[in-house]
């Protein structure tokens, strides 16, 4: 018997203005649907709305018009409150820079998230901190502190915070963007493998043609809007 899909991530007629001081449509119409345990990538050229886009699906922003759901749940219109809770609760950010903490141990910046979600004790964090280190063979390196690290090792790190909460969806912008070859092939094998083996579900921004290549599924943007992959 085929497994129901079941939708992640939906975004229907997504429309975002500036005003800066002129009225400019960033945003036009974006619809598309993302299922569980899809890689996907969205792709364009600088300007062209990616950015912007990933910051609303996070719900961080919330002046635009049209629909935004996640796990089925109409979020477009909730409290600021509500979608802090979804964020920590549902969603895991990676971002070009790792944003670690060098004053703490890889350890502790791991467990940050966990610590204010609240759902799990310390020990328990702790644990769960161990085994997402473990999937990035970074194991060894809990109890060194953040700056010790190199800047490959750093987003590893910075993914497996993510992982922390056991996050719904992965949402990433240019997450090898300031890494050499080597270390972008690392963290891409790595998002690959959590697709495969965790059914974790992806939503990654990028520029590197390699990178959206090797994924599922690739959202292509022109001036705003959605023009293939959707």
């Amino acid at each position: 018997m085929k497994q129901e899909v079941k939708s992640v991530l939906e975004a229907q007629n997504i429309d975002k203005f500036f005003y800066n001081p002129v009225k400019t449509q960033v945003l036009k119409k974006v619809t598309f649907q993302i299922n569980r345990g899809e890689f996907v990538s969205v792709v364009g050229k600088s300007g062209c709305g990616k950015s912007t886009l990933l910051y609303i699906l996070s719900t961080m922003d919330t002046d635009y018009s049209g629909e935004l759901r996640l796990d089925q749940e109409m979020i477009s219109g909730k409290s600021h409150n509500h979608l802090a809770k979804i964020r920590n609760e549902k969603i895991g950010f990676v971002f070009q820079f790792h944003y670690l903490l060098n004053e703490f141990s890889v350890l502790e910046n791991i467990m940050i998230p966990g610590l204010k979600l609240g759902k799990y004790s310390r020990e328990e964090l702790e644990h769960r901190a161990l085994e997402k280190l473990k999937i990035f063979e970074m194991g060894d390196h809990a109890l060194k502190k953040a700056y010790q690290l190199s800047g490959g090792q750093k987003q590893r790190v910075a993914i497996a915070r993510a992982l922390i909460n056991d996050p719904l969806l992965i949402m990433g912008d240019e997450p090898t963007g300031n890494l050499d070859k080597k270390n972008s092939d690392i963290v891409f094998n790595k998002f690959k493998e959590l697709a495969q083996e965790f059914d974790q579900t992806m939503l990654i921004v990028t520029h590197d043609p390699e990178f959206a290549d090797g994924t599922d599924r690739i959202i292509e943007m022109e001036d705003g809007r959605v023009i293939s992959g959707q």
